[in-house]
């Protein structure tokens, strides 16, 4: 099939996308489809830039706000009249963050009577707000911890929710503006920083414990892994950095406690009305309870993010997962 990988963006998780598309690009190539690659700001990526971006990785930090905003987004309008995209059967999604991941890329797709894979509008935007998919996920019997909305008073939260507390963005993604904050000094500078977020703010409880995470592949649940990073949090910069995580599939956990996690997973992913795949991450406490920490509509997709090395403990090569996701969103098309 010919295959239109979309990636980069303007979010400020644009460098993850650039290298899980550059990477998607490659591996469909070798499972035999025709692929071109579209950063969705600058438009079609030559070879070289493909080679560049499949060298260079994720830096330590995301790009500054100042470097996003400089970007000609203008030029993202020219993709839908470029001929090159006239023949495409699949659109393969490799957005995270922002306009890619919140619905608003889907929707416009839908429009276009396009074909893309993943989630729709619908389930990109349900999952992309975390008070609403929390709210979601207490009506399905899925466990999540506490949360208070907004700019509530320190002593507000701490009386709540105790202390510490995650302060994080609602809207979002690769531990991207999210602080632990310990005490109450700590908690009023988070809650400062929040100020500028841009985003409605989301103050949770903390629940210590071992960090896991579930793929899920069409309505199936891959293996557990565990998440072991070096920092205290599993931080942009323990996910992105070689060393400071360590990534566990499948998971060392009784048979019981892991399938309990595959099923509240699958739970997860259909109250968020989430389609071909996705990814749900855990908190287990002390106790063997499960804590779901949210669900990512459109997962990391490099060959070493966390749902590749689901699927490659099930078996699933990386090219055969993107495949997979192609031919899933082909079927659905017809």
């Amino acid at each position: 099939m010919r295959v239109a990988v979309l990636m980069g963006g303007r979010s400020d998780e644009r460098e993850v996308s650039l290298s899980s598309g550059a990477q998607v690009a490659r591996a469909l190539r070798e499972a035999g489809h025709e692929v071109v690659a579209v950063d969705t700001v600058t438009g079609l990526l030559s070879a070289e830039e493909e080679a560049r971006l499949l060298m260079e990785g994720v830096r330590a930090a995301p790009p500054l706000p100042a470097e996003l905003g400089s970007m000609d987004e203008g030029r993202t309008v020219a993709l839908t009249r470029d001929p090159s995209l006239g023949e495409v059967d699949v659109f393969f999604m490799a957005l995270h963050g922002g306009s890619g991941e919140d619905g608003t890329l889907q929707g416009l797709l839908d429009e276009a009577g396009v074909t893309y894979t993943g989630s729709d509008r619908l389930g990109c935007a349900l999952a992309m707000d975390k008070d609403v998919s929390k709210r979601l996920l207490r009506d399905a019997g899925v466990p999540t911890p506490r949360w208070l909305v907004g700019m509530p008073p320190a002593e507000e939260v701490e009386a709540a929710l105790g202390l510490p507390v995650i302060v994080k963005a609602s809207g979002g993604g690769s531990s991207l503006r999210l602080v632990l904050a310990h005490d109450r000094a700590e908690l009023e500078a988070a809650l400062e920083e929040a100020a500028s977020f841009q985003d409605v703010v989301l103050v949770e409880e903390y629940i210590p414990g071992r960090e896991f995470t579930v793929g899920i592949l069409g309505d199936e649940a891959l293996p557990v892994g565990e998440i072991v990073p070096a920092h205290e949090i599993f931080d942009y910069e323990c996910k992105y950095q070689p060393g400071l995580a360590e990534e566990i599939f499948p998971a060392d956990l009784p048979e019981p406690a892991a399938r309990l996690m595959q099923e509240m997973a699958l739970r997860a992913h259909r109250a968020l009305r989430l389609r071909d795949y996705s990814r749900v991450d855990f908190i287990l406490d002390a106790e063997g309870t499960p804590w779901c920490l949210e669900a990512n509509a459109l997962p990391g997709m490099t060959g070493n993010s966390l749902l590749p090395k689901g699927a490659r403990a099930a078996g699933i090569a990386f090219p055969e997962l993107c495949s997979r996701l192609v031919a899933l969103a082909a079927e659905r098309s017809g």
